[in-house]
């Protein structure tokens, strides 16, 4: 199960992460905390303090077309909020 999906890069976040020194990512909807912190320790090698996590339920999404109504549903996500160990950053830049 790969755990991390990927960084949410947001102007919300970059305010978080500025004042806070918080990040946010998109996460399996499986994992738990201890498994979230564990692989962002690993991958980005830094000491995580606190994480908290948010589930997103897909919202119902209507569009009209020649055929009709069409109906269907956006993904359901699960959102972790990281906070890092002060003067610990991460760079998410650098490791393109």
């Amino acid at each position: 199960m790969e755990i991390l999906k990927k960084p949410l890069l947001t102007e919300k976040v970059a305010q978080l992460t500025e004042k806070l020194n918080r990040y946010a990512f998109k996460v399996d909807h499986r994992a738990n905390k201890i498994q979230i912190k564990a692989a962002i320790e690993q991958m980005y090698g830094v000491n995580v303090t606190a994480v908290n996590t948010m589930k997103y339920v897909g919202k119902l999404k209507t569009r009209n077309t020649k055929a009709g109504a069409v109906s269907g549903r956006a993904a359901t996500f699960k959102k972790a909020i990281i906070t890092l160990k002060d003067g610990e950053t991460i760079d998410f830049y650098s490791n393109i």
